[in-house]
């Protein structure tokens, strides 16, 4: 069975700095910031959380349907989905608005400074999630406002457990929202600093958010990660990347193999390390969408990085 994946569709812009952000911003001139970068290197890619999770979710051989709201310059990216067999049944395309856009830039030490145009993603909400298309798992990932609070009700109301990653959406909510989103999903990723920004709008402690789901999953970078269950912690190692190449995306390939784990019965220690090798097979590859693997070579690499076999 199917998971549906809710969330955004964006051309990427992708800058990259050869330098520090901390060296051409001076902390005593902060309140009158005025700084220019100069990227020699840039590339337009497709990206958006709902495309890049199902694509990774169809590199492990697993099923997922993304759902969102397109603009009309979508083509070549639709054209993009066909050729890798990612399916676009539950997307809506907005004739009067383009397709999201987010121009990043990244410097040397994978720090990242973000500009974002929703587009059509303002339109998302007008699509419902389906209640008798036969999905085991859901994902509420970064989209508009109101779509995102109606797709995790949607999701509670017609009994799908789905996973709340509320990624850079996560200032558009108060506390209470968060709670919300927090009392209907089965499972919440965040990573460290989302983790704390939610602790601090909500009131609640870490452990205090993983008694109210199945699991809180917080990404640490190259500190790896943890599954906090009941208060309960399962640290899960990072894997080694093959290279350093892009950071941009890790986080949509590390939820994708949430959901592969997930949808396959695994463990929590097994599907966080899926997860984890799917971040470090990204990193290796610029854009979002341009890394390639077999089920073959990712047994191998799971085994050569954990030492066992994922079981899936």
């Amino acid at each position: 069975m199917p998971a549906l994946i809710c969330g955004s569709f964006a051309y990427d812009c992708i800058m990259v700095f050869p330098g520090r952000f901390a060296d051409q911003i001076l902390p005593d001139q902060i309140h009158m910031l005025n700084v220019a970068f100069l990227v020699p290197e840039l590339r337009r890619e497709f990206g958006g959380c709902a495309g890049n999770i199902a694509f990774n979710l169809k590199l492990l051989g697993g099923e997922g349907e993304p759902m969102g709201a397109v603009g009309h310059d979508f083509a070549p990216y639709a054209g993009w989905m066909d050729d890798h067999g990612v399916s676009r049944r539950f997307l809506l395309e907005v004739p009067s608005a383009f397709t999201a856009q987010a121009y990043i830039t990244t410097d040397m030490q994978d720090n990242q400074i973000t500009a974002f145009h929703p587009g059509a993603m303002g339109h998302a909400h007008e699509i419902a999630v389906p209640a008798d298309a036969g999905f085991s798992w859901g994902m509420v990932s970064p989209d508009g406002r109101e779509a995102m609070i109606d797709h995790a009700r949607q999701f509670a109301e017609t009994g799908i457990p789905f996973v709340f990653d509320p990624g850079q959406g996560l200032p558009m909510f108060d506390g209470d929202d968060l709670e919300r989103f927090i009392e209907q999903a089965s499972v919440v990723a965040v990573n460290d600093y989302e983790g704390q920004m939610l602790q601090d709008r909500t009131g609640l402690s870490a452990e205090q958010i993983s008694q109210r789901v199945d699991a809180l999953v917080i990404t640490r970078g190259s500190e790896g990660s943890v599954v906090i269950r009941d208060g309960q912690v399962t640290e899960i190692p990072t894997a080694r990347p093959s290279a350093v190449s892009d950071p941009t995306g890790c986080g949509d390939a590390y939820r994708a193999g949430l959901l592969y784990g997930l949808m396959a019965g695994a463990d929590w220690e097994t599907t966080g390390r899926i997860a984890s090798l799917m971040g470090a097979i990204k990193i290796s590859s610029h854009g979002t969408q341009n890394h390639h693997l077999n089920p073959d070579n990712f047994r191998e690499r799971f085994i050569e990085n954990f030492g066992y076999e994922p079981g899936v």
